[in-house]
């Protein structure tokens, strides 16, 4: 086999080094594997069902997913499920401010949300609170000052905060007062589907 005269030592070391750099890089390529995929932001289940609405198997057969009670919400509270679309609401971000006239009620066309006579008939969720987290004991009584059903009160006695569970309509405002006042949320709202299925 004739060789190239003009390819000398030079040449040779040169495509060496070429070849051990092209070999390091597909090592380097095999042991870093794929780039990494950033894993999904999970969706969170604590969200809330405006006010007046059905059963949430009801709820699911009669909502169209028009966003007639989101454009209708005057504090913008209600937003829309990032998978199937319906409306919730996240008491943590934006509770329901209970609006005397319910405009996402009177804006549901399908019945999904049913009309109400008064605030106390509203049926969200529920309150609970961790008396571990909570600083009522402390002297906080945010939440309690901001309930608007009077479903939140203080045990002297134990230094405990109780919620009067025929009185609360699970808006979410006591959350987010909770939210806004201490380091810790002591006081979530269980929506009503969840509650149905500890019932």
């Amino acid at each position: 086999m004739a060789t190239n005269p003009s390819y000398g030592r030079r040449d040779f070391l040169k495509d060496s080094v070429l070849s051990t750099v092209k070999a390091a890089q597909e090592l380097v390529k095999q042991a870093e594997g794929p780039p990494a995929e950033i894993p999904p932001t999970p969706i969170r289940n604590d969200w809330l069902r405006p006010p007046g609405a059905v059963d949430e198997y009801l709820f699911l057969e009669r909502c169209t997913k028009c966003n007639d009670c989101v454009t209708a919400c005057p504090p913008g509270a209600i937003t829309v499920h990032p998978q199937d679309g319906t409306p919730i609401l996240f008491a943590d971000q934006s509770p329901c401010l209970l609006c005397e006239d319910f405009p996402c009620i009177t804006a549901c066309g399908t019945e999904a949300l049913l009309p109400i006579e008064e605030i106390n008939q509203v049926r969200m969720g529920i309150a609970t609170v961790s008396h571990r987290l909570c600083t009522a004991g402390q002297g906080c009584h945010a939440c309690v000052s901001k309930c608007p059903t009077d479903a939140l009160a203080m045990d002297f006695a134990s230094l405990h905060l109780s919620v009067v569970k025929e009185a609360c309509v699970g808006c979410g405002m006591c959350e987010m007062v909770c939210k806004t006042v201490n380091d810790h949320v002591a006081i979530r709202v269980v929506p009503s589907r969840q509650l149905a299925r500890m019932d």
